[in-house]
């Protein structure tokens, strides 16, 4: 159950499945002037930070699907304020919390932002407000380098093929629309469908991306622990710049061709059956594989309806969230979404395939109702 054919979906449908993807991403992908928004936004918040005592010296970093391009036009900022006192990923919860609030003091009082929601016992404590500029929504954490080096390595394996980006913004926005992009509400979280993107790439035939542990062996939440300059960062890049560059060398004569519509169509295919497997098996990019979930510890000590190890902080559950009846929902619309793309009927009909993958707000701007 390693490896997947990526051509699952009848060939004489790609051609108009083909048109409307591209009508998809064309309207969600951000143009220029929406980064330059969010850069914008990024400085006002950096410049209201710059009187409060407390955070002297301190550097606003952004991260998530803005620093790995994985963002569409609406998307949330991730920030991350990182202190200059050498405490690097250490700094205790209970400082972390004071600082949040020093924030948020410092933004109302400063008028740049309203509807503030303080977090604090969030696994990560967390501050979600939404600022005044371009009505960007901003989530923002202290010291969250871990949360800044997952971005980079993102970035990193968007870099290595053009269709891995295409295919998490077309699956984000096919997940919204079917309401199980919402961990609040027990389904997936963004950062999930990456990863399940990353190991539906890895499982292709020929793979499209490597196992991850192939680009960087270690545990980058072990390996930030105390980081406080951009040397372990620098080391961490070069690593996983020598691998990646190894295994595009390797792989320069098996590329694989397939399309969008192709990757798409057997992406949901390949998770149609995730409830089942899901009671056995934890989904692992590390391994590029399905590993079963009693053969890890880690994994077979917690309570959890589905499994996807996250990468970068084994053995850790990116999908925690997901519960039994939200799993069910979930492994539902794969199937549904797959049989839709195995029809021809609806592949011959570009609004019936618009409708499956997208929410209103993007299918009206498409033309269809």
């Amino acid at each position: 159950m390693d490896y997947y054919h990526s051509s699952s979906i009848p060939s004489d449908g790609l051609g108009v499945l083909g048109l409307c993807l591209r009508d998809i991403l064309a309207e969600i992908k951000p143009a220029n002037n929406d980064r330059t928004k969010r850069l914008n936004a990024i400085n006002q918040f950096s410049d209201s930070l710059r009187t409060v005592q407390s955070l002297r010296g301190a550097v606003v970093r952004p991260f998530g699907s803005f620093v790995s391009n994985l963002y569409t036009k609406w998307g949330d900022l991730d920030v991350s304020v990182q202190l200059d006192n050498g405490l690097g990923n250490s700094a205790s919860k209970n400082l972390k919390k004071s600082l949040l609030r020093d924030i948020m003091r410092t933004l109302l009082r400063n008028g740049v932002a309203r509807t503030i929601q303080f977090i604090p016992n969030a696994r990560v404590p967390l501050l979600i407000f939404e600022g005044n500029y371009h009505n960007i929504s901003f989530d923002v954490s202290i010291n969250n380098y871990l949360g800044v080096m997952k971005s980079k390595i993102l970035l990193w394996i968007s870099q290595m093929d053009e269709r891995f980006r295409d295919i998490v913004l077309l699956t984000k926005e096919w997940a919204k629309a079917q309401n199980i992009n919402d961990p609040k509400s027990g389904t997936l979280n963004s950062y999930s469908l990456c990863l399940m993107v990353i190991f539906h790439f890895q499982t292709c035939e020929p793979p499209i991306l490597p196992p991850l542990g192939e680009i960087y062996g270690g545990n980058i939440s072990d390996d930030v622990t105390g980081w406080s300059s951009t040397n372990s960062e620098r080391h961490v890049e070069d690593v996983c710049a020598a691998n990646i560059e190894r295994f595009g060398s390797r792989n320069f004569r098996r590329r694989n061709q397939s399309s969008l519509g192709q990757l798409l169509g057997s992406f949901f295919d390949k998770f149609s059956e995730v409830e089942t497997l899901a009671s056995e098996y934890a989904i692992c990019t590390h391994t590029g594989r399905w590993e079963r979930i009693d053969s890890n510890l880690g994994w077979a000590r917690t309570s959890r309806s589905m499994i996807i190890e996250d990468p970068f902080e084994r053995p850790e559950n990116a999908a925690r969230t997901v519960g039994p009846s939200e799993l069910r929902t979930i492994s539902n619309a794969f199937t549904d979404a797959y049989n839709k793309l195995s029809s021809s009927s609806v592949l011959a009909n570009r609004n019936t395939l618009i409708s499956c993958l997208t929410r209103p707000r993007v299918r009206s701007q498409l033309g269809v109702l």
